[in-house]
């Protein structure tokens, strides 16, 4: 139990170091890394589910092949997050390549509401499978994140708040999917970088 406590405590404080030196890079991962400590109490030495932030990654068109339902194995869960309706999750996200939930439909449902009441980033989860997707305000307040996402119409994600082993890109049109196939939207960049422009319905999943 000693020899995991020191490997830990090594690890928690190298990772506030890095933090240091690039701090909007590594602050999703010093987070996490604490949260797991604490969680385990040392118990088990933690191992990260999903890199937050770093450069885009692309994917190539099998991804959204045609599989059991749609592009996906299986339809949205049952009693999706924020009040989003489970049948417009099902045709944007498994159904679909293209179109999008309505401009402002996030407004409409508890969203804001919930982003403004946590103590921190919130993890937005697939709808289909659970996998950690998104995770924000990173690098920026919560105002920033729900005004953004408010003059764009959708939620409005950047490249530090996304989770990006399950999160790839389409070379061909900004495509923005899972790796098990979830259409989520489009990458439409702008004067400050990668923009993700990601429908709430697509997101709004309970941790797997």
């Amino acid at each position: 139990m000693a020899w995991t406590q020191g490997v830990a405590i090594l690890l928690l404080l190298g990772c506030q170091s890095a933090a240091l030196l690039h701090p909007a890079e590594n602050l999703g991962r010093r987070e996490l890394l604490q949260k797991s400590l604490v969680a385990g109490t040392f118990g088990v030495l933690p191992v990260y589910a999903a890199d937050i932030g770093g450069s885009i990654r692309f994917g190539d068109e099998s991804l959204m092949s045609t599989k059991d339902h749609g592009t996906t194995m299986q339809a949205v869960q049952t009693d999706l997050l924020f009040g989003v309706s489970g049948r417009l999750a099902d045709r944007i996200c498994s159904f679909n390549r293209i179109f999008a939930e309505s401009a402002g439909y996030f407004e409409r449902t508890g969203f804001e509401d919930t982003v403004r009441q946590s103590e921190g980033p919130i993890t937005f989860y697939d709808s289909v499978t659970g996998k950690p997707l998104f995770k924000a305000p990173i690098g920026r307040s919560v105002d920033q994140f729900i005004a953004e996402s408010k003059t764009h119409g959708w939620p409005s994600f950047r490249d530090a708040e996304v989770l990006w082993d399950n999160v790839r890109v389409l070379r061909s049109s900004g495509e923005t999917v899972s790796i098990d196939g979830t259409h989520l939207g489009h990458n439409l960049p702008d004067k400050l970088g990668n923009r993700y422009c990601i429908n709430l319905v697509s997101i709004a999943g309970h941790s797997a």
